[in-house]
């Protein structure tokens, strides 16, 4: 038995060194079979030799940090809204009030989500969505960003960095301020958010570093860099505070609001407007300077809106330097208006004097005149020195809020928020359309040109409701529904009232084509349109 088991134990060694010997042939002849496919797979470039990716390494400058440092500040603003119908333009005409500007030229855009010559349906309105940016200026949610991101909105949803897709909080406006296209929002986050540091803009050079962000095409949190290219550019179009700082950092639609920050990471401007013939970056941006933002930011959360300064006088922009020659002065601001019981008029000032100094500190320009009376608290008092036929005078004025001082000037209205007449509410009923009526008076249809027999106006169309979904608006005059001539709001709910879910309604409407300028009454051409639906079904 030992002999036959030592013949099995060799014979098991045996066989065990031989299947050894196969796997190795086996593996070489692999490996061999393997090399030999590559070089002859490599045809097309034989004597080139495979790249190989390095190990992940980390490179670092200034623009990588400041990037990360500013990342979770910078806010995605999405905003639902309703698009209004056009107005005609309103050209502005000499002379020029204290901070009155110019129309905007087609070259001069500012860079919403929406595109300004997107086509648009005339009759019909349908919500839309549009986007931009802004940054976080206080830690418990206090948003800076453009009025015109949000001016037209129905809706403000904004979005933090670093939050999970799709998560948004919902925004209020705390206040705006129109002739520096800044506004101020505000959004619960529930815990305290990092806020960004202001730089002074007035530190600024040409030549700086400067950084944008924001989300233009709404891809979020995009990072440029360029240089300043100007300071304190005066442009056409542009209204009287704004002096922009010019960059050449990329900025496009979408950019609006985002800040334009310095190499140390901070806010030195809010990326506001470009300059384009294509809609898009050619090199030619520009940011309202940080030092402006931070004053109407501080206004805004006192009052709600921004108070500056005023006297009540009007001149030319741009001023003849010989006339001033001829009147002695190479500086000063020639009147051409005092405004009727402003603070000027009631300090005696009149037209034709030429202002010379404010508080013994030479003027040298009207945009110098209203920068430092803007500046000047409410209530406050400034000595002008003034020039009246040759001979200097010295007069106390008190400073009050422009918006008082030209209340009842249109050419400020664009500044204000839309006001009620406070006596319509008692004349407004509610149908269930989903819409606010009001009869339409004898005198009202002889002051606005309205001819048809019948009719009650649009006084609010509710979200959501079946008259905005159809395309009602506000101001329109519903004429008839279902051709029954509509005479009162009794006459609507009538009609309301027969209708079943389902059933087709179809409505002739009155609407405001245009404003005839000039006209002392505002009087208003007026056009039909029929728009209908299938009611809805009660939910």
């Amino acid at each position: 038995m030992s002999l036959l088991k030592q013949i099995g134990s060799q014979k098991l060694l045996s066989f065990s060194l031989l299947a050894v010997t196969l796997a190795c042939g086996i593996l070489i002849g692999t490996l061999v079979s393997t090399g030999v496919s590559a070089a002859r797979g490599q045809t097309a470039a034989p004597d080139a030799t495979p790249l190989v990716i390095p190990p992940v390494t980390r490179l670092s400058n200034d623009f990588t940090k400041l990037a990360k440092q500013l990342e979770p500040s910078v806010v995605y603003i999405s905003t639902d809204f309703t698009p209004r119908p056009q107005t005609q333009s309103r050209r502005r005409q000499a002379p020029q009030q204290e901070g009155e500007a110019e129309d905007n030229m087609d070259l001069f855009r500012r860079f919403f989500g929406q595109m300004p010559n997107a086509p648009q349906q005339p009759d019909r309105r349908f919500r839309r969505e549009g986007s931009g940016t802004g940054f976080l200026v206080d830690r418990n949610g206090y948003i800076i960003t453009n009025h015109h991101v949000v001016e037209r909105a129905d809706a403000i949803k904004v979005k933090l960095p670093g939050e999970q897709s799709g998560a948004t909080y919902k925004a209020k406006v705390i206040g705006f301020d129109g002739e520096s296209d800044i506004a101020v929002i505000k959004i619960d986050a529930g815990r305290p958010l990092q806020a960004v540091r202001f730089g002074n803009s007035d530190s600024v050079q040409v030549g700086d570093w400067a950084v944008a962000i924001g989300a233009p095409f709404g891809l979020e949190a995009t990072v440029t860099a360029g240089i300043v290219s100007a300071t304190g550019r005066d442009l056409i179009g542009a209204e009287q505070f704004q002096r922009f700082i010019q960059t050449d950092a990329a900025i496009n639609p979408g950019n609006s609001g985002g800040p334009l920050v310095n190499i140390n990471g901070e806010v030195i401007g809010v990326n506001t407007m470009i300059a384009t013939r294509s809609g898009g970056y050619e090199g030619i941006g520009f940011a309202l300077p940080g030092n402006m933002a931070v004053k109407v930011y501080n206004s805004i959360i006192q009052y709600g809106t921004m108070k500056r300064g005023s006297i009540g006088i009007s001149f030319n922009k741009v001023q003849d330097p010989n006339v001033m020659k001829a009147f002695g002065y190479d500086s000063g601001v020639l009147v051409t208006d005092v405004t009727a019981g402003g603070p000027a008029d009631k300090a005696g000032l009149k037209k034709d004097d030429v202002i010379l100094a404010l508080n013994g500190r030479p003027v040298k320009d009207g945009d110098d005149l209203v920068a430092r009376i803007a500046d000047m608290p409410v209530g406050s008092q400034v000595k002008v020195t003034f020039d009246r036929d040759g001979a200097k005078q010295d007069k106390p004025v008190t400073i009050l809020d422009r918006m008082e001082v030209f209340k009842d000037d249109p050419r400020f209205a664009r500044f204000r928020p839309e006001m009620e007449n406070p006596g319509a509410k008692e004349e407004i009923s509610t149908a269930k359309f989903g819409i606010g009526l009001k009869p339409l008076t004898g005198d009202w249809k002889e002051q606005n040109g309205y001819s048809e027999p019948s009719g009650v106006q649009v006084t609010v169309v509710e979200e959501g409701s079946f008259a905005e979904e159809i395309g009602i608006q506000e101001k329109d005059i519903i004429v008839s529904i279902n051709r029954k001539p509509v005479n009162s709001i009794e006459d609507v709910r009538a009609v309301q009232a027969r209708l079943k879910a389902g059933d087709a309604v179809g409505f002739k409407i009155a609407r405001p084509i245009r404003a005839l300028a000039g006209a002392q009454s505002a009087r208003t051409n007026w056009g039909t349109i029929y728009v209908g639906g299938q009611m809805p079904r009660p939910e």
